[in-house]
């Protein structure tokens, strides 16, 4: 339909100028004029509406296309993001991660959008715009053409210079998606030391190398417009004197001079558009690299196959365990210790001694460098993920808490809770009773992050999030650490009922929430140092006792 305009206008002039001689006298026997213009103009307005028509189907179906790929690249990039192991994410930025599942994936929405159907029109213009040349004139179809193939070089030229461009602005968006990430997740901190010009001044640095990658990257876009003008100058010229002369020798009717005139420019000024679509396609095609570099991350860990049995009673054992994050700096040296089912151990010792490390390789975030841990005898290699997570309720020093209500933070992981479970799981944890001064007791919104609560109110939410499950295992790191005496005093209390007949494992920095394990392993430097219980332990007065004696202040303390 976008051809059919220029058609009409020669057909028009053909009319004026030859009257009842024109194409369409003899086409339709009509020899009057005012008739001929009549259906001229009756079929010009069916062509607008069909054009109009075509171009609002169009657009709602290259967008709905463009809205779908994006929407079915983001989740399925999500889901295999989320398949990746936890090493992977504590190398990667969490705003690159960001910039990638948003940004990048925008851009690629921005071209499939409009940019991809340019392209896809430009191609049936050319085909349609040169079979009204080649049955018009061969002479006028190799001049108006001869731009075509030098504008296609072009492109592919500046396609060259372009591409390492916006890769580097693809890069520095990372950097300043992360920046901002960063800085609004410790917002607090930034307070709390009176930073905030200092970290505004780094955001307006970051933003600043955005800035001028942007600014080498437009320099060259730019300057792609003005010289396809150029070339599309020299077209339309060719085909405005040319065909002139020939007009005037007879060679060809006014009335198809004219159709070609605006042949010409229904030909060429559409590939002034060339330089934005190219645009658009170099940011995509940097985008697109980023998307496939983060789909081409795989996991180096693989889960087993085998299930747990319903009744598994939840023996966990380190057989000669050894793990470094870096070869030269191990963290844990052939560690062996074995937690019968149904009783409760803990791990002690100084910071960075391994003990948050030996839970991570017991959920399975890592696999150990030499050794193999057991749980009831299957290696943890050899069960699912699944298995493996449903057996052990987990509570650790890092709380997170998601946006919504109370009720759904508890019951995460459990979905078909009740809310008479999740008040009983609540209970234990010590957490049903501020929860039902709030408010909206259970309905209560906890904020981004649990920003609404306390980091005690938050640590017994969490910890009634492990309970819910109901957990063969559970594993407790830190949990008490951010609650007061009286808090922790409660848990304590919580924690000897809800332990009995339960493996648990207990990671603590006070030695008075770990006193009645059935047994205390003491980690230093990466290797066990002590064991027993705690009577055992300040009887050998060793670095178990030291530790005592500094808490309790008290050098005779037992």
């Amino acid at each position: 339909m976008d051809v059919f305009p220029e058609i009409l206008i020669g057909a028009v002039i053909d009319v004026v100028v030859r009257g009842e001689q024109s194409f369409l006298a003899t086409w339709l026997g009509i020899q009057d004029v005012w008739p001929q213009l009549v259906v001229l103009a009756i079929i010009n307005a069916v062509v607008w509406i069909l054009e109009s028509t075509f171009g609002y189907i169009s657009a709602v179906m290259w967008r709905n296309i463009a809205q779908s790929i994006q929407h079915d690249i983001r989740t399925g990039l999500y889901a295999h993001v989320q398949n990746l192991e936890v090493s992977w994410f504590e190398d990667t930025t969490s705003g690159g991660l960001l910039s990638v599942l948003n940004d990048d994936i925008n851009q690629l929405e921005r071209f499939l959008d409009s940019g991809a159907s340019s392209i896809i029109e430009l191609f049936w213009n050319i085909v349609l715009v040169g079979l009204v040349f080649a049955a018009s004139s061969t002479t006028l179809l190799a001049l108006a053409f001869l731009p075509i193939p030098l504008i296609t070089l072009g492109s592919i030229y500046y396609q060259k210079r372009l591409g390492p461009r916006y890769r580097k602005v693809r890069e520095k968006v990372a950097d300043l998606s992360s920046t901002l990430a960063i800085n609004l997740g410790g917002i607090t901190t930034i307070k709390a030391f009176h930073t905030e010009e200092q970290e505004a001044r780094r955001v307006e640095t970051t933003s600043n190398e955005y800035r001028q990658a942007n600014q080498e990257a437009i320099r060259y876009s730019a300057a792609f417009v003005p010289l396809i003008r150029m070339l599309i100058l020299a077209g339309f010229t060719c085909t405005l004197v040319v065909g002139g002369y020939l007009v005037l020798q007879k060679q060809l009717e006014v009335a198809l001079y004219s159709v070609l005139i605006f042949m010409t420019q229904r030909l060429l000024w559409p590939m002034t558009r060339l330089g934005e679509t190219l645009d658009q396609y170099q940011r995509f095609q940097a985008s697109i690299q980023r998307i496939f570099k983060l789909l081409d991350a795989q996991p180096q860990m693989q889960p087993g196959l085998l299930k747990l049995p319903p009744d598994s009673p939840g023996e966990i054992e380190f057989q000669n365990v050894s793990f470094a994050y870096h070869p030269e700096s191990p963290i844990l040296k052939k560690i062996n210790l074995k937690i019968p089912a149904g009783e409760t151990h803990a791990i002690v010792g100084t910071t960075g001694s391994g003990k948050s490390t030996l839970l991570k390789l017991l959920l399975r975030f890592h696999d150990p460098d030499s050794g193999k841990i057991t749980l009831d005898g299957h290696d943890l290699k050899d069960l699912q993920y699944n298995a493996i997570r449903q057996a052990i309720g987990f509570v650790g020093q890092d709380v997170f808490l998601f946006q919504g209500t109370i009720q759904e933070n508890i019951a995460y992981g459990s979905p078909q809770a009740t809310l008479d479970e999740i008040s009983q799981a609540a209970q234990a944890a010590e957490a049903h009773p501020f929860i039902q001064h709030l408010p909206q007791s259970y309905a209560t919104t906890v904020g981004d992050k649990g920003q609404k609560l306390s980091a005690g109110q938050k640590q017994r939410i969490t910890l009634a999030r492990a309970l819910l499950r109901n957990p063969t295992i559970l594993v407790l790191d830190e949990a008490t650490s951010n609650v007061d005496n009286e808090t922790e005093a409660a848990i304590q209390n919580s924690l000897a009922k809800i332990t009995q007949d339960r493996t648990t494992l207990l990671v603590a920095h006070r030695l008075s929430t770990v006193r009645n394990a059935h047994k205390i392993w003491v980690l230093e430097h990466g290797s066990i140092a002590e064991s027993g219980t705690h009577e055992e332990l300040l009887q050998q007065a060793g670095i178990y006792a030291a530790l005592w004696r500094i808490q309790t202040g008290n050098p005779n303390s037992h």
